[in-house]
């Protein structure tokens, strides 16, 4: 996914801008999957259960890492998108079956986390943040960054002095739009923002 502007409807701040950076999440197919016949007809997997119970099966359009367990279950991390997520699920099942490998059933796809960046394009006087944003930490000491674990929607932010973050937890894109949106306003409110930023 590009970058994106996030329209947070106040004119005094400019738009601040995000990009999805990692999708992990889960797929669950209806059967048990055969991973020594996989490795066999799909060279381009790994599989060492020595070592990993799983096949790792990397993909280079879209750039994700797939992790295909017996029990039918697969993790997907890397997709940008969740039009990425669906096309990569999509591309695993038409490989499978072109290879004579029995998949049953519509698979199940749930978004376990979403990491994004963003830039909100201000600066941001930590100090005053952390006072007014219930549930952050600031130990400039220890890490140069607010964390402030918001509640609705459920995110973890890492917000930094040059307006940077990093949100993770979300589950859906547009909860990091709306805790995007939320953070700003709260950040206005609380007289933490100091000007914008180069």
């Amino acid at each position: 996914m590009s970058i994106i502007e996030v329209d947070i409807d106040d004119p005094e701040l400019p738009r601040p801008q995000l990009k999805i950076e990692n999708i992990v999440a889960t797929v669950m197919v209806n059967n048990e999957l055969d991973l020594n016949l996989i490795e066999t007809k799909i060279p381009e997997v790994d599989y060492n259960p020595d070592q990993f119970p799983g096949l790792v099966y990397r993909l280079d359009h879209p750039k994700v890492t797939v992790l295909i367990f017996k029990s039918g279950k697969m993790v997907i991390t890397g997709a940008k998108s969740v039009q990425e997520l669906v096309l990569v699920v999509k591309k695993i099942l038409k490989t499978f079956k072109e290879k004579g490998i029995e998949i049953s059933g519509k698979p199940q796809i749930q978004i376990q986390n979403i990491v994004a960046s963003a830039n909100l394009r201000v600066k941001i006087d930590l100090e005053t943040a952390a006072m007014m944003l219930e549930n952050s930490l600031y130990e400039p000491e220890q890490f140069p960054g607010l964390i402030y674990r918001m509640s609705d929607p459920k995110v973890v932010m890492l917000i930094f002095s040059s307006g940077k973050m990093v949100i993770t937890g979300a589950k859906r894109e547009q909860e990091v739009i709306e805790a995007i949106k939320k953070v700003a306003k709260q950040l206005k409110e609380s007289g933490a923002i100091l000007g914008f930023a180069e």
